[in-house]
């Protein structure tokens, strides 16, 4: 992917995830030229509204509660100016790199619609920044999610006007500095632009794009885990039937079955038959069921920020029929309730991703649990060794305050701007929880994984070093061992977590099983 067009319309979350961790130009992003004409019409229009005296919000108008305050055309250019310094007043921890830089890219792509009114040469400043790594320094909250992500959009506009600060080349500085050393000089912002650049959901459909993709990762990985943590507890794939599945027929669900049958294919550490012992407990029987019903979670994220890359937020929009007509319709596009629910949604789902993880890794240490198949704690000489005592509680720990984090921030409400925007959604708080609960979920199956492999080991002393584990499990086993040994007695244990949770976030164990199980059906 060497170029990124931009035309308002096309965007995909693949072109986000390229912008957001490629580098400054790679691939480098450009304006379609329909998108040029669109948006240069717009511009015009908003001049002509103007020159005619005709009275708009935001354009001719103060903001919010000042919407019947009308700016004389002397002030217009003013007013723009004002918005961004006195809508900058975000707190918190400022963005990272990927996150600003696709909040950079999906704000360009809005404005290429060309309903919003900006001129040529600010969305080329805006995608020029972009190409070459001028990033604005962004807080993280100060947005309602209504009106869009007002404070930290003002932030990313404010470089454009010399004003506020930037990461260039790694470093951090004054974005005056920035544009001089580039031989830029500041915008000044015309009627509506403004306004433009800050009231839309490019902020929390940023992090629902980065969020989601992460999600669909962790949950590949959370299968993965899961049939590794069966293997372990000398588990049985019976409950990955597909005549099960095809009698409850819920699509993801399935998916998932399948996707654990190709894990586990050809492993020889799963119970076959036994008249003994017909089934499993649920965090094992049950897999296909809750890891399916996340699958669905992350599915209609993903369905709903498709749209939302393309679609136009700002408010008012400026419609040109074909004649040349120009009609100003305010509207509440900016609301971010579609996302605020999805990103709920998304976070209650994968919270119980991280759930039942905790809950086989559970299985994994108590010895009472999963019927001596496995020693206590995971160490053969218990009391004077902790063995995986801990890291239990570690992970205990991080579902715990997920169920915290999973209250849903979309059924929030307090109203703003003098009982004008009177319900707001909330949904850069569901959003910046989301991450969270992603970052400890990652945490959790890193935690499971550990202990998963360490259990595997325990069971080759029984079934011998030969014994194969299962097409896609069996790569993940290998990838583990060659950064993680198997614990013998009491050591430092944080070193090894922190290598797997590295594997887990960067996507390598997800990666692993998928090439054994491609290998293994070619």
């Amino acid at each position: 992917m060497t170029e990124i067009v931009l035309d308002g319309a096309s965007l995909t979350i693949e072109q986000v995830l390229a912008v957001a961790y490629g580098q400054p130009g790679a691939p480098q992003v450009c304006l379609a030229p329909v998108a040029r004409a669109r948006v240069a019409r717009a511009a015009q229009a908003v001049q002509d509204l103007l020159a005619r005296g005709v009275v708009a919000y935001g354009i001719t108008t103060g903001f919010g509660a000042f919407k019947d305050r009308v700016i004389v055309p002397e002030q217009v250019e003013r007013l723009q100016y004002n918005i961004l310094v006195s809508h900058a007043v975000g707190v918190g921890p400022v963005f990272d790199r990927p996150t600003t830089r696709a909040i950079m890219l999906i704000r360009a792509n809005t404005l290429a619609r060309g309903h919003s009114g900006v001129r040529l040469e600010t969305l080329d400043r805006l995608i020029e920044m972009l190409n070459a790594g001028v990033h604005p320094r962004i807080p993280s909250k100060g947005s309602l999610g209504a009106s869009g992500d007002l404070a930290p959009l003002a932030h990313m506009a404010l470089p454009l006007i010399g004003l506020g600060e930037v990461e260039w080349l790694g470093e951090v500085m004054p974005a005056a500095t920035a544009l001089t050393k580039l031989g830029w000089q500041p915008l000044e912002l015309a009627a509506k632009e403004g306004l433009a650049l800050t009231n839309g959901t490019a902020v929390m459909c940023a992090l629902g794009v980065l969020e989601t993709a992460r999600a669909e990762m962790l949950s590949a990985t959370a299968d993965i885990a899961g049939c590794l943590s069966l293997e372990a507890l000398y588990g049985t794939p019976a409950a990955f039937d597909p005549r099960l599945h095809e009698l409850r027929p819920f699509p993801r669900q399935i998916e998932c079955a399948a996707h654990l049958r190709s894990l586990l294919a050809g492993s020889e550490f799963v119970r076959n038959n036994d008249p003994r012992h017909v089934q499993d407990a649920y965090t094992l029987r049950c897999i296909p069921q809750v890891h399916g019903a996340a699958r669905d979670a992350i599915a209609y994220a993903r369905w709903v920020f498709e749209i939302e890359l393309n679609a136009v937020t700002d408010n008012p929009l400026i419609f040109i029929d074909d004649d040349g007509n120009v009609e100003v319709l305010s509207g509440g596009n900016f609301h971010g309730e579609p996302l605020a629910i999805a990103l709920d949604y998304l976070g209650l789902a994968v919270t119980e991703l991280g759930n039942i993880a905790e809950r086989r890794l559970m299985r994994l240490t108590d010895e009472a649990s999963n019927t001596h198949v496995l020693p206590a704690f995971l160490t053969r000489a218990g009391g004077l060794n902790s063995g995986f005592m801990i890291v239990q509680y570690t992970a205990a720990a991080l579902a715990t305050e997920n169920k915290v984090l999973a209250h849903p921030a979309s059924v929030d409400n307090i109203p703003t701007s003098a009982n004008v925007e009177d319900h707001v959604s909330m949904g850069m708080t569901a959003g910046l929880k989301l991450r969270s609960i992603l970052d400890n979920v990652s945490q959790i199956l890193a935690l499971e994984l550990f202990a998963a492999a360490q259990g595997i080991d325990f069971r080759r002393q029984t079934l011998g070093a030969q014994a194969r584990l299962g097409r896609g499990t069996g790569p993940v086993y290998d990838l583990i061992r060659q950064h993680v040994p198997f614990i013998a007695e009491d050591t430092m244990l944080h070193p090894y977590i922190t290598v797997i949770s590295e594997l887990v976030a960067q996507g390598r164990i997800a990666a692993a099983a998928q090439t054994g199980s491609v290998a293994g059906s070619s």
